[in-house]
Formats: structure tokens, sequence, C-alpha cells
């Protein structure tokens, strides 16, 4: 659901990337509103993604970026034998324990992002196959990351929770605030 974005205070360009961030983060819980552990779960189309499996996969996403960052390990590793777990819960985890982890992680995102010298600062990329043979990005560049793929999950999270029951997040968010849509 796009909501709108006020306008950043002048010059304050990681309050708006952080905003952005924000906001895309709520598109994905606002899709999980009134669902049970079992709906959360729930893979109603032929992809395998469920609501709680994206919750799950953003916050790690966005932990293992900030981690990167402040070249740190992630919380979590993921490789070949467990990347599936991204995308479910597993061990007693719940869509409650996910969502309170995912704002300590958004917590720690804000702290990182104010708290650089500069946006322009840069941290090396993993030695992965997939990034550019020692490949450096900026802060910066990890903000809009984040953004983006918040943002293309939260979409993913709109179209399984209109499937799951036919709820779309103007109905969400209306029976939330206890008004009604349309």
């Amino acid at each position: 659901m796009v909501t709108h974005v006020a306008a950043e205070a002048r010059g304050d360009e990681r309050g708006a990337l952080l905003t952005f961030v924000e906001e895309q983060r709520g598109g994905i819980r606002r899709a999980l509103l009134g669902l049970t552990e079992e709906q959360a779960a729930g893979k109603p189309s032929a992809s395998e993604l469920s609501l709680s499996g994206l919750l799950k996969h953003v916050a790690e996403l966005e932990q293992s970026w900030i981690a990167r960052a402040k070249q740190e390990p992630p919380a979590i590793q993921r490789d070949q034998t467990n990347w599936h777990e991204t995308f479910q819960l597993v061990d007693g985890e719940t869509v409650e324990s996910q969502l309170a982890y995912w704002e300590k992680v958004a917590n720690e995102t804000e702290t990182y992002v104010r708290s650089v010298p500069s946006l322009d600062d840069t941290f090396p990329l993993p030695n992965d196959p997939w990034f550019p043979p020692e490949g450096r990005v900026s802060v910066r560049w990890l903000c809009l990351h984040l953004i983006r793929e918040t943002a293309r999950h939260a979409g993913h999270a709109d179209i399984i929770r209109e499937s799951l029951d036919g709820a779309t997040a103007f109905e969400l968010v209306a029976k939330e605030q206890g008004t009604s849509w349309g």
C-alpha cells in the first residue's frame, strides 16, 4: 500500500532514506494484520513464499547488510544447507518473535545510519561470486538497497495477503483504525 512519506527536514538525507525504509517495512507488517500463525505461513500461490517467511527474510536481510556495513558477520550465517530457512519459521519462531526481532534490527539500522560520518563512507562487499571482486558500496547505497529489497517483498506480501483472504492493504489499515474503506 502506498503511503505518504513526509518531506525530510532540510538537509536530512539520512532521515529521508530511513523514513522510506520504514514505510516499506510497514507494508509487510500491514499484510500480517489479524492473521493466525497458520494463515501467515500459508502459501496460496505457486510460489513457496509465505507472509511469515517474507517477514523473517527481510529481517535477516536487513540485519546482514548492517552487519556487512559494520564489517561484522551476520547474526545468522546462511549457505546452501540452510538458505531455505530464511523463508520459513523454524524452532519455535513466531510472527510475533520475528516482528520483535525486526524492530530491534530497525533500531540498529537507524542508529548505524545516523552514526556514520558520511553517507559516502564505503564498506567492502562480501567475497561472493555474485558481487564484483573487491567491490565496495556506500552507506547511501545500503539505504537505497534496503528500500528496494523491502519494497519488492512488500509487494509480494500484498499479493499473498489478498490471495489468502481477499483483504487489501487499504481494508486492513481501515479495519485497524476502526474506519471503513470504500
